[in-house]
């Protein structure tokens, strides 16, 4: 049987060399990601293009980042529609959005970002995973590695802190990174339609506006090699202390800061003296500099004005977190302050007329009250055991407070306001004999290996937190310094004292450290 059929010669949609434009826009909760995406499919539909965006939440990091997709494309010469993909392939994407820097360098790790095509755009701002927080020191992921190879393996980069930018100008990074985009010249479309776009989302429009012109300034300005005019350089040194604190006595205090330290000490001793005077008051930070000076004038005997008075600025750090310890009335200090309310509801991103309460979990044991107490009641008290047991049972408990119930908040705000009494407390005496055998070490140390001395500074990282966590933390404390004791006459002890805190600080059993003293003791 003869087939008649007659085969008509296939139209092709588009010229062979046509392809999709393609963007992966990678964000977390609350940094705009979903309201990003639409806008970029809102701006393509306006051209008369077709778009399509897909999007994968994430699990793993902080409330999970979520990787969304946009692929656009004109219409065939003869209406067709084209076929979209639904996820990015490595070394076919040509716009990377990352909201936040770490961001970045996961998207460079999926290979998702290429020399040959890829343009980054990328705030260079943190927002700290689980896993960063948790640590007990300093736990934050090195951003240098992301930043070599952004210079490796993007075709173009645009990277600067968007995140800030969008504060200031009373938005969310979304809009600046929309702002970036236009700058960039990725996608063929006129900046009014980008404006257009925001304009029809009806939310926050001026702000919006606001932030994507700044956004597009600091782009163009870059690639000028101008200097950012949106991005004003901060002071570290300002004439007066923050309005929350500012007072006579306590302004005064800057002054004697700058007349009585090295200046390669003065930036880092504000930030310790705003810490201690906000921790308690003026007199508290009066002590901070007295003692701070007097450990320059050992660490200027002892050479460290050649070398860049590091002993002493070290010192301007720990010192200060050792004075601001963590008890019970720093914790309802910080539980009622009104700037932690606007925070939260910064965070929850409020609608006008919507409330919100929170209700905070706390277990104190008599031990954290019971050293509240002035030195020689608290002493009294823990004397008394069938009493203080008694008592022990009673209190140990856990509670669920409404913070801003008015019951649960009275309580607190009581006791933030007994911090006056902070000072003749049992726990203020334990912290300052500690604190004063720490730095007379440390000091000691000073003359015959300087490198040493400043690694017994750091050893404080270790101590943080109250309660339990406190207690694990002055383990471990006493642990390496004694082990930094029985080999500070080596030659090599500060680099064996900074490996023992790397291992106490990254150790949550216990077995590191131990491994590492058990080495130290081969010796």
């Amino acid at each position: 049987m003869k087939d008649d059929t007659v085969k008509l010669p296939l139209r092709p949609e588009a010229d062979a060399t046509d392809r999709p434009l393609s963007i992966a826009i990678v964000a977390m909760g609350g940094q705009g990601g979903g309201v990003l995406t639409n806008w970029i499919v809102e701006l393509a539909e306006c051209q008369g293009w077709i778009a399509q965006s897909t999007s994968v939440p994430g699990v793993a990091q902080r409330t999970g980042a979520t990787i969304y997709y946009v692929e656009m494309m004109k219409p065939g010469r003869h209406g067709q529609r084209p076929v979209l993909a639904q996820m990015p392939t490595p070394g076919d994407v040509d716009v990377v959005i990352a909201a936040e820097y770490m961001e970045a360098g996961r998207s460079i790790l999926r290979g998702i970002v290429t020399p040959d095509r890829t343009t980054l755009i990328a705030s260079d701002h943190r927002s700290l995973s689980t896993i960063e927080k948790m640590a007990p020191g300093e736990g934050i992921a090195d951003s240098g590695a992301v930043t070599d190879a952004i210079g490796i393996v993007a075709k173009r980069r645009i990277v600067f802190d968007m995140n800030r930018m969008a504060v200031e100008n009373g938005s969310v990074i979304s809009s600046a990174l929309f702002g970036s985009l236009s700058a960039s010249g990725a996608l063929p479309f006129p900046r009014e339609d980008y404006h257009a776009v925001i304009q029809k989302s009806g939310k926050g429009v001026a702000a919006s506006i606001r932030t994507f012109d700044a956004a597009v300034a600091q782009v163009e300005a870059g690639e000028k090699g101008e200097a950012p005019g949106t991005l004003e350089q901060r002071d570290t040194m300002p004439a007066a202390l923050p309005r929350s604190l500012a007072n006579p006595r306590a302004n005064a205090l800057l002054q004697r800061l700058r007349t009585d330290l090295p200046v390669e000490v003065q930036a880092m001793a504000y930030l310790g003296l705003k810490k201690v005077v906000d921790f308690q008051d003026a007199a508290y930070g009066e002590e901070y500099l007295e003692t701070l000076a007097e450990i320059a004038e050992k660490d200027r005997a002892a050479g460290g004005d050649n070398r860049g008075f590091t002993f002493t600025n070290t010192a301007a750090k720990y010192l200060a977190n050792a004075m601001a310890y963590d008890d019970i009335f720093r914790v309802a200090d910080l539980k009622t302050r009104a700037e932690r309310r606007r925070r939260i509801e910064d965070d929850l991103k409020l609608s006008e007329g919507q409330i919100f309460g929170t209700t905070e979990f706390m277990h104190p044991r008599l031990e954290e009250l019971s050293s509240a107490l002035p030195a020689g009641l608290a002493g009294w008290l823990r004397g008394k055991r069938e009493l203080y047991a008694w008592l022990d049972r009673r209190v140990d408990k856990g509670r669920r407070v409404r913070t801003y119930s008015l019951p649960g908040f009275l309580m607190l705000f009581f006791l933030a306001g007994l911090k006056r009494l902070r000072r003749r407390s049992l726990r203020h005496a334990e912290e300052t004999e500690h604190r004063t055998r720490w730095l007379t070490e440390a000091t000691g140390a000073l003359q015959s290996n300087y490198d040493l001395a400043v690694s017994i500074l750091k050893v404080r990282r270790l101590i943080k937190g109250y309660s339990d966590t406190h207690a694990r933390g002055h383990s471990k404390f006493d642990k390496v310094m004694q082990t930094i004791r029985s080999i500070s006459q080596r030659d090599d002890a500060a680099m064996w004292a900074d490996r023992l805190l790397r291992s106490a600080l990254k150790d949550g059993d216990g077995d590191n450290l131990d491994g590492t003293i058990k080495t130290i003791q081969s010796f």
